[in-house]
């Protein structure tokens, strides 16, 4: 079982920028809100396991 940590870039509507802060990377990764928490904001720091994103910051 692999673990990601991500934060939360900008929020476009219905589509959130995330980036990886676990590796080095500049990439941004497009998730659709429906599968991320309701209550986030941009500066938000998210755990990705088991298929699901999880507040944690």
């Amino acid at each position: 079982m692999e673990t990601w940590f991500y934060e939360v870039v900008s929020i476009d509507g219905d589509y959130a920028n995330l980036r990886r802060t676990d590796i080095e990377s500049n990439d941004l990764k497009l998730v659709a809100r429906a599968l991320l928490p309701a209550e986030i904001l941009e500066g938000s720091k998210l755990k990705y396991e088991l298929m699901q994103y999880e507040l944690i910051g």
